[in-house]
This record gives C-alpha cells, sequence and structure tokens, in this order.
C-alpha cells in the first residue's frame, strides 16, 4: 500500500495518534488541539480499517486519530472512500478488519440526506429524536439544542418551511442529542447556496470552539483549507495524505509524496485556492498513483 504523505513523519499509518500535532493553523478553525500527548488527547482513534465490497477494498488499513475540538477535513475524488470511513466511525458498517476506539453512541452522524420530519416542527423533530436517543430529560434537551442552533424563534415552524440551512442545523442538532464528544458529518453543506453555507459552518465552528471533535467529508477544497486544522486525503480507498492545508498546498505545488517537515515554530502557508488548484490537486493523485 502506498504510504500516506504526511509532514508528522511516521505513525500516521497503524497508529494515528501523530496525526494529530499541526491542529489551528487554519482562518475560521477552532481553537487548536492539545496534541502535546497525542494519545493521551485522542478522543477518537481508529487503526487499520479495511472494507471490502465483494473482491473491492473500499478502505485500505486506514488509520487517523483526532483531538477534543479539532476540526479534521476528509477529501478526495468520488469513489474515494470518503463516505465508507465515516460510515465506519459512526458504527453504521462494521469494517472487515482494524478497530474504533468508541462505541457509536458515543459519536454524533449526520448523513448527507437530511434526517428530520419536514410536516413536524423544529421542536417536535428535536422532541421525537431525543426520545428515540432515549435521553434523560428530553424537554430540557430540546431546549438546550434551541439555544444551540439559534433557532428558538424558529421552534413552532415546519421544517419544510425553513431554509436549507436551517434544516441543515437541525439536522447537525439531532446528531448531537446525546452530548456526544465527536460528530462526523458526510458533505455538510451540499446543495446550500453561499449564504446557508455560511450559516451551516458558523453553527459547527461553534461546537467545535466548545470542544466537539468534527471529522467531515467534503468535495469543497475551499471548505478544507478555510475551516480544518488537518487534512486527510484519500484515493481508491487509501489514505496519501495527512497534514495540515498549508502542508498540501506545499505537496500538491511540488508533486511530493511527502509534506516536507517544518522547524519547531515555523507557521505552514495558507493554502491557496486558485482556478488551477483543482488541476494541480488531481495531477498530485495521478502522481501518487490514483
Amino acid at each position: 500500500m502506498t504510504e500516506p504523505a504526511s509532514a508528522v513523519g511516521e505513525g500516521s499509518k497503524g497508529g494515528g495518534a501523530s496525526l494529530g500535532n499541526v491542529a489551528g493553523e487554519s482562518s475560521g478553525a477552532g481553537p487548536p488541539a492539545d496534541t502535546d500527548s497525542p494519545h493521551a488527547s485522542a478522543v477518537l482513534e481508529a487503526r487499520d480499517l479495511v472494507k471490502r465490497y465483494g473482491e473491492r477494498e473500499a478502505l485500505r488499513g486506514v488509520s487517523l486519530s483526532a483531538s477534543r475540538g479539532e476540526l479534521v477535513a476528509v477529501i478526495g475524488p468520488n469513489g474515494a472512500g470518503k463516505t465508507t470511513l465515516l460510515s465506519i466511525l459512526a458504527g453504521i458498517q462494521k469494517p472487515d478488519e482494524g478497530s474504533v476506539s468508541r462505541a457509536p453512541a458515543e459519536i454524533g452522524w449526520v448523513p448527507q440526506q437530511a434526517a428530520v420530519y419536514s410536516k413536524l416542527t423544529v421542536a417536535e423533530n428535536l422532541q421525537l429524536f431525543a426520545r428515540l436517543e432515549k435521553v434523560d430529560d428530553p424537554r430540557a434537551t430540546v431546549e438546550r439544542m434551541l439555544e444551540l442552533t439559534d433557532l428558538r424563534d424558529r421552534a413552532g415552524d415546519q421544517i419544510g418551511e425553513l431554509s436549507g440551512g436551517n434544516r441543515q442545523r437541525v439536522n447537525i442538532a439531532i446528531g448531537l442529542l446525546g452530548e456526544q464528544p465527536v460528530l462526523l458529518l458526510d458533505e455538510p453543506s451540499a446543495a446550500l447556496d453561499p449564504r446557508q453555507r455560511e450559516r451551516v459552518w458558523e453553527f459547527v465552528l461553534s461546537l467545535a470552539q466548545a470542544g466537539t471533535t468534527v471529522i467531515y467529508s467534503t468535495h469543497n477544497i475551499q471548505e478544507a483549507e478555510r475551516h480544518a486544522q488537518r487534512v486527510l486525503v484519500l484515493a481508491d480507498g487509501e489514505l496519501i495524505f495527512t497534514g495540515s492545508p498549508g502542508e498540501l498546498e506545499i505537496a500538491v505545488e511540488r508533486g511530493e509524496g511527502d509534506a516536507p517537515s517544518r522547524r519547531s515554530g515555523e507557521e505552514a502557508g495558507p493554502l491557496v485556492s486558485s482556478p488551477d488548484f483543482e488541476s494541480a490537486f488531481v495531477a498530485y493523485l495521478r502522481q501518487r498513483g490514483h
């Protein structure tokens, strides 16, 4: 298997814990995660995940870890294994090999398709799913989520009357009704207009700032650059890069397998999104055999 490129050196495969040492460099991201002791601070770890569908391997030995309050973007072309990875972390699917450190009940899962009832109000949806989650106090939980989503004034409105961005905020809130420390988002801003997308990300960033670990998949390079503290690149089921957005830019520009290491205290430059970047990124994937 092709080893993933990384500025963090050895340990990105099989342990994943060392993947969290470059958090907090991207503008708009949450607070830097405490990564001085990766194994001690890791909120979620996955080791050597393998998933097969017949003879096809959808995941090939993928490992990762994430710290408290960290934002991790999972990017890659269609069919790379992004949704498969998130669904395994969420416990929706079981891996054929490998392990996940947390039980599904400890992980919030928000699929791309909103899991809400359009004929019910915002409050009714939250109350319904709170009861399904068997939370101790559904009424208090609904109040907390209305406050968290900033949708108290829309509590009595049917979901079908909300904008796409507000529906997605409710969808994300449902994923966290159990106050899980980890939130998984599959394409959280897909099909949203720029204004709706901005409101969703304001909400997600506020969750990370409060300590929720957020791992999200996206096809949008700009969303990875703008919000993620760390980027994982999947291609054909393999983890081929892990590092900060700035390190990904350097790797793409140089077309190299390994992102260069930095001297202590040296910051990676921003990932510049340009019309040529996507084609350069595709070229990088091809150079890596994808």
